[in-house]
């Protein structure tokens, strides 16, 4: 069976390549039948952040991304926080030690330091712990037996160093990148146990992705480098790993270097799917109003290409069409406009009654009140097509629910003639007398009174939508004022003819 996992650390807020991380692990695990996980990976206490876990978790709720077994549901092959794995780690650790794969470190922070001086002035660019340096550095391989003794019952600046072999191309078979190889003289001596008893990334998510049975590792591509050394643990403990999968990168959307947390400041748009509060506040997609379907259907596209036109995708339809060899190989830039896009198309497309359940509170938040829920209905099918989120129905709807600002200056200046302020007052009085006022009652009479009078539609309906909505982007005039009701849109009318004929 098919077993995949999304391991991120609770580090702060889930970053939306994160997320796509996890979609995209969930959409292979749906479509083989296979088997969803969450593993947090805290085994860097000082960097663990509180809250985020349940963050992380929230955020996967939002997306609808289920898992079948995580931190929470429990399940066969739990515990799944590393933190709660501690002991588990250490015997496997001791086994590549006793075996000669790896060894003990004892170098203070002033020796690593002077280690990589020391490269600096030997014209390296980038220090590393290995096999150049080993024998000088402070370690059971470059002391006696007596002195390694003495310093592990000290027990100071201890940690377990992953032993590379000399002259090795570490080679292994990744579905995007196809063949991938490493020279051993590349790869650093990385620290796989630390002082503190706590294993570091490259150890735990070895031996848990072991244990837990997992068959894909669908991950970042900043992991690509560090695969060469799971490849060699892999090796060293006799085991067959899994299959690599390392995803694309997603982009600024200047197209260069990767998307981080302050573009999204800098370009004024949200990269974390939730709204985090922590010593820096972070806005989310769902605080700024954008459907989690919408947002899901945009980061599938952000690496992975289904080969057809079809651009919207149901999720039991992004299910189907998901493959592993559909993943691109060259990094995707974030547009924020297509996102926006992508959030407009599943507005549109969404029943009323399902926007009005999340509307609703955005509407009372604005201190905005309605009679009932039919307005609110009639509301929505108004605005849906002239919004991108669901924030803007507030926003860029306010006129529904009070009076409006003249928006449009200029425009009103322009289309405004003294001597058809007379016929204002006549449609206003027409409309006063109507028994009915639906919006096709209401187009008859202002269309009936502007060709009976011989007038031009620009001389009358700018002037009118203005003196309604204030603007002249608004929906569909005689479906809002139908809805906004008779008395209203005639105060309305008198009171922004006023307004109009004093700018």
């Amino acid at each position: 069976m098919v077993r995949v996992r999304f391991a991120p650390s609770p580090t702060g807020p889930l970053h939306i390549g994160g997320v796509r991380t996890a979609l995209y692990n969930y959409l292979f695990a749906k479509k083989m039948g296979g088997k969803f996980i969450l593993r947090i990976e805290d085994t860097d206490r000082n960097r663990f952040v509180p809250g985020a876990e349940e963050y992380i978790i929230e955020a996967l709720n939002w997306f609808g991304l289920e898992t079948d077994e995580d931190p929470v549901k429990g399940g066969p092959f739990g515990p799944y926080r590393q933190s709660e794995r501690k002991e588990l780690y250490k015997q496997y650790a001791l086994k590549m030690l006793e075996d000669g794969n790896a060894y003990y470190a004892f170098d203070s922070a002033e020796d690593l330091e002077r280690m990589r001086e020391e490269a600096k002035e030997n014209g390296k660019h980038v220090a590393k712990y290995d096999a150049s340096v080993r024998m000088q550095m402070k370690n059971s391989l470059s002391l006696s037996v007596e002195e390694t003794e003495s310093l592990l019952t000290k027990g100071e600046n201890i940690v377990m160093r992953l032993k590379i072999p000399a002259d090795r191309r570490i080679g292994f078979e990744d579905v995007v990148r196809n063949d991938v190889s490493f020279d051993s003289k590349e790869l650093d001596d990385k620290v796989i146990l630390k002082g503190d008893g706590m294993p570091t990334y490259h150890l735990a998510n070895i031996v848990d992705d072991h244990l837990m049975e997992i068959t894909h590792v669908i991950r970042g591509e900043e992991w690509l480098s560090s695969t060469a050394h799971h490849i060699l643990m892999y090796e060293f403990m006799g085991w067959v790993p899994p299959k690599f999968v390392h995803l694309p990168l997603i982009l600024k959307p200047v197209g260069q270097g990767k998307l981080s947390k302050r573009d999204g400041a800098k370009f004024g748009f949200p990269v974390f799917p939730l709204e985090w509060e922590g010593e820096e506040t972070f806005s989310g997609f769902r605080e700024d109003g954008f459907d989690s379907d919408a947002v899901k259907n945009f980061l599938a596209f952000l690496g992975w290409n289904p080969g057809t036109e079809q651009e919207i995708f149901s999720s039991s339809e992004l299910i189907e069409s998901f493959s592993l060899e559909k993943i691109v190989k060259a990094g995707a830039r974030f547009d924020i406009d297509k996102a926006r896009w992508y959030n407009q198309q599943y507005i549109i497309a969404k029943d009323n009654s399902e926007i009005g359940e999340i509307v609703s509170p955005l509407l009372k938040n604005a201190n905005f009140t309605y009679p009932n829920e039919a307005f609110l209905h009639g509301f929505i099918e108004l605005m849906k097509e002239r919004v991108e989120s669901y924030n803007d129905f507030a926003k860029k709807g306010y006129y529904f629910f009070e009076q409006p600002i003249i928006e449009d200056e200029k425009i009103a200046r322009k289309k405004w003639k003294d001597e058809n302020e007379v016929h204002f007052k006549a449609l206003e009085e027409q409309l006063r007398t109507s028994e009915e006022f639906d919006p096709d009652t209401v187009q008859n009479i202002i269309k009936t009174y502007i060709a009976e009078n011989a007038l031009s539609f620009g001389a009358i309906l700018p002037i009118l939508r203005i003196a309604i909505s204030g603007t002249m982007k608004g929906p569909d005039i005689f479906g809002m004022m139908s809805l906004i009701g008779q008395e209203e849109s005639i105060k309305r009318l008198r009171s922004g003819v006023q307004k109009i004929k004093t700018l």
